[in-house]
């Protein structure tokens, strides 16, 4: 089993998709216990192993460190974007990635058995995401989640977390698992809708999600939201 980088640090993606005639929803996941919030996970060493930030385009370490902080080496600073990466693909089955010569891939449950089966070993721990990546030719896709927020709890606190956000687009051409074995289930919301529930003491979830998804609710659409934190990276 991978070890963490450091006790708490980890990603999490705003999974955002558009609704018709306008507007967009958010994915959100039941966890044991009842709250509700975006797919998250720890960040691990393994995440920004040499051979697996070789296996990422899009995004340079030295660029993420600009963003996230001159506290975080390259390398670490990178892997919040691969640990949010792997996760969503692990948790909801949605994988940001590219082919060898950058070609986009298309994932459905019903075509795409195979890859959905490295899935399942990826979460029980007995495929690393690194050989998952070098067995199907393909490269993490760090482009297409932008930078959204960090959240960190108190230095005195009995569970401290340093949490970094991210944005991103639901893909065309993937199709997300209705649920995963660490969740009771998972359901698209418009941010408005939510915090309505939220405030009806119907999704009951933490102040960082409740936050998120206050801001998101002042956008229209999805490009809106991800223009207002997409960094020019040229």
């Amino acid at each position: 089993m991978s070890v963490a980088a450091n006790p708490g640090r980890a990603s999490s993606v705003i999974l955002l998709r558009e609704t018709q005639p306008r507007g967009f929803e958010v994915l959100l996941r039941r966890c044991p216990g009842g709250m509700h919030g975006f797919p998250c996970g720890a960040v691990y060493k393994s995440d920004y192993a040499p051979d697996v930030l070789r296996r990422c385009r899009g995004l340079s370490g030295e660029t993420a460190r600009k963003i996230l902080g001159a506290h975080l080496a390259p390398p670490e600073a990178l892997g919040y974007w691969i640990a949010a990466i792997r996760t969503l693909f692990e948790e909801a089955g949605v994988l940001f990635a590219v082919k060898g010569k950058n070609q986009p891939i298309t994932l459905d449950a019903d075509r795409d058995v195979g890859l959905l089966e490295k899935r399942a070993a990826l979460r029980a721990g007995s495929l690393s995401f690194q050989c998952f990546l070098e067995s199907e030719n393909l490269f993490c896709d760090a482009a297409q989640l932008a930078y959204f927020s960090h959240w960190q709890t108190p230095a005195e606190s009995s569970r401290s977390f340093d949490m970094r956000f991210f944005l991103a687009a639901m893909p065309d051409d993937q199709t997300p698992l209705a649920a995963a074995a660490e969740v009771d289930h998972s359901l698209w919301l418009a941010p408005d809708l939510a915090l309505q529930l939220f405030n009806r003491g119907e999704l009951p979830t933490t102040f960082p999600t409740f936050a998120s998804l206050r801001t998101l609710a002042d956008f229209d659409d999805v490009k809106s939201a991800l223009r207002a934190y997409q960094i020019e990276l040229s």
